[in-house]
């Protein structure tokens, strides 16, 4: 039978059955169910009482009577480790025991109560069952909530019963989690939502987080179904505040930094001119921009904008700085690898043999170098070029030291360190500077200074030695060959300075190209040489054919290679010989020619001196014959012709055979107009 507890104006009483009833059953238990503060029935109290009397609950009863075991407790339930206090109208509630819902309304097979009463139903139906008498209908008996229910309505009290007797004969129960279990469990979710948030993106962060809360409800869902209640409320909670909370701390932290780093960029030095940051450029036109209120990260990420387009300029402005530079320039990491180089360098590195440069060491490229020849190196020949990246060489190597290249160039290659602002080497700047054209002007000079020194001044020396004699009547001599001489030495000074003049005015820059007919230019230096060669009893002889020879050149020196070709010929030919002066057109490789040949019938060149014909201050020996001369000139007559050759573009050669003649050809392009 069951018992309920009711208000007796001393506090709570157990409300038992009638001493006639009461003594007719077997046993008497209560039919309490617990609402949660949602209103939901989702637990009961399997023992309840006062004064310390205990009744059981009525579901527990019925299995106990039926099964003849007064003390069964066939679930686990959560037990007051407490006492109980034994005082009048105090109620105690013990063995708590969550109901694992099989379903909801008619989960149980029920058969009313007036097919009984008829005779409608097979006494089989009842045998060996459990027999719930209640009514079921909405209205006309208690009936609550339940987690089976939410969008059914409410189940009945007897279908509830039914529930609680089926989960203690199947030993059903729901354990819910102890409190340090459900702190464990949350501890463990937010622990991971930490770490999301501290290595990843703030979105993925965010993504990470909705994952966790869906795990959570997974999880305690999986868990339900193996009779255990982790409530994941706390979880849930947990993970929707630490997002928010992460994003200020990270916003806050966000904005010092940005004003850190900016009050630190903005005390760096503006190397760069900037333009009015109040002035801003919209439809090709200035105007001033719109003063807008901006929060403090507003302002602050501006600032950082404005400071981080400087770097940004200033590494543009450096790296077209490096890529300017004539010189090859490299830029390594602190063991020498390439990491940056301009395209001088490349093109350098190219040229002997080495077109990979970035990722390569120093001292692999510069292997092929000769040892350094730099007078301040003590000892060259204990010269390493790791020493390029050693910051004890950093004085020698600021000053550079001198070498020589595969191809036989001068070279000097310095090194500087390069430091962050902090002062921690990073790397080396290493220039490869190209003083080749300085060392061969270093020897044009010393090969003027001998020049002056020595041809120059024998016939200024001769004029002044003539003049002293003369001035003594004892060794004066006749007053026709005493100018005879004082004019040929004038003269070879005289030619001496003017091939000097003619030489530098090759080498100049200044040259005035200009269409021409080439065979107006050859005209001009057969007449120019006529009586040079008419003295000697030299026939000048041309072959042009008809037509036009157009060229693009400086007509002057154009006719003064001519005219020194033929100065030479006439000068070291025999007389009652012929100097041969042709032209002709020719074709190669779809471009056009003109070749001008002239020939003479001369001495010859030895073959030993052919190899030195166009270097400087080269004099050389012909053949003897009776009409041998003296060669008096100063050897740089064929340096000026092949000057200004390589000047036009255009090609030399010549054929010589001692004792037969020689032979030069020019080769030059033909310039259509």
């Amino acid at each position: 039978m069951p018992t309920a507890s009711m208000e007796a104006g001393r506090g709570l009483q157990a409300a038992l059955p009638l001493p006639l009833f009461a003594e007719a059953s077997r046993a008497i238990g209560h039919n309490h169910i617990e609402l949660d503060d949602d209103g939901v029935a989702r637990s009961v109290f399997l023992r309840e009482g006062t004064q310390g009397q205990w009744w059981s609950h009525f579901a527990l009863e019925l299995l106990r009577v039926g099964l003849g075991n007064d003390s069964l407790l066939p679930v686990k339930v959560s037990q007051f480790e407490g006492s109980f206090s034994t005082e009048i109208g105090v109620w105690h509630r013990d063995w708590r025991f969550r109901i694992p819902y099989y379903g909801g309304s008619g989960h149980f097979k029920s058969i009313p109560y007036v097919a009984v009463l008829r005779g409608e139903v097979a006494p089989e139906t009842f045998r060996d069952k459990y027999v719930l008498i209640g009514a079921t209908a909405q209205g006309m008996a208690d009936a609550f909530p339940t987690p089976v229910t939410s969008n059914q309505g409410v189940l009945s009290g007897v279908e509830i019963n039914a529930n609680i007797l089926a989960s203690l004969i199947d030993q059903r129960s729901i354990i819910e989690a102890s409190h340090w279990q459900t702190l464990l469990a949350t501890s463990c979710v937010l622990i991971l939502a930490l770490i999301s948030l501290l290595v990843f993106s703030p979105r993925t962060a965010l993504a990470i987080v909705f994952s966790l809360m869906l795990i959570c409800l997974v999880a305690s869902i999986a868990l339900l179904t193996f009779g255990y209640w982790l409530a994941p409320g706390a979880s849930i909670v947990v993970l929707v505040l630490c997002y928010p909370l992460w994003s200020w701390r990270r916003l806050e932290t966000a904005i010092d930094f940005l004003g850190q780093e900016f009050v630190l960029l903005d005390q760096e030095p503006h190397v760069l001119p900037e333009l009015n940051p109040d002035m801003t450029i919209k439809d090709r036109s200035s105007s001033i921009a719109n003063n807008e209120i901006h929060d403090k990260l507003d302002r602050h990420i501006n600032a950082m904008r404005s400071a981080a387009r400087r770097v940004r300029d200033l590494r543009q402005f450096v790296t077209d700085s490096l890529y300017s530079l004539p010189d090859a320039t490299l830029v390594t990491t602190v063991d020498g690898n390439v990491v940056l180089n301009n395209p001088a360098a490349a093109a350098y590195f190219k040229s002997i043999g080495m077109p990979h440069v970035i990722d390569t060491l120093v001292p692999y490229l510069f292997s092929n170098m000769s040892q350094p020849h730099t007078e301040y190196i003590v000892q060259p020949q204990k010269f390493s070029w790791w020493h390029i990246l050693d910051l004890e060489q950093t004085e020698l190597l600021s000053k550079g030291v001198e070498v020589e290249d595969p191809k036989g160039r001068d070279l000097i290659i310095k090194s500087a360190p390069c430091y962050t602002s902090k002062q921690v080497l990073i790397g080396w700047i290493i220039s490869i500077i190209d003083i080749s054209e300085i060392r061969q002007a270093e020897r044009r000079r010393d090969e003027m200074l001998h020049f002056i020194s020595h041809d120059m001044r024998a016939p200024q020396a001769s004029i002044l030695a003539l003049i002293e004699m003369q001035k003594n009547p004892e060794t004066a001599i006749d007053h026709s060959e005493f100018l005879k001489r004082i004019e040929k030495s004038s003269n070879t000074t005289l030619a001496l300075a003017d091939s000097f003049v003619h030489l530098a005015h090759a080498e100049s820059s200044e040259y005035r190209f200009i269409e021409h007919d080439f065979q107006d230019l050859l005209l001009d230096a057969t007449e120019e040489m006529w009586t040079l060669a008419h003295n000697k009893r030299i026939t000048i002889k041309t072959e042009i054919p008809e037509g036009e020879f157009p060229v693009r050149v400086d007509r002057s020196l154009m006719t003064r290679v001519l005219t020194n070709l033929l100065s030479n010929a006439i000068k070291y030919s025999p007389s009652e010989t012929t100097i041969t002066c042709s032209l002709q057109m020719v074709t190669r490789s779809l471009s056009d020619y003109v070749l001008c040949t002239i020939q003479d019938q001369g001495y010859g060149i030895a073959r030993a001196d052919q190899t030195r014909l166009f270097q400087r201050f080269q004099r050389f020996s012909f053949g003897k014959g009776p009409d041998q001369i003296k060669n008096d000139g100063v050897g740089l007559g064929m340096v000026f012709v092949k000057t200004v050759i390589d000047r036009h573009h255009a090609n030399i050669r010549f054929h010589s055979v001692p004792g037969e003649g020689t032979s030069f050809t020019i080769e030059i392009p033909v310039q259509h107009f």
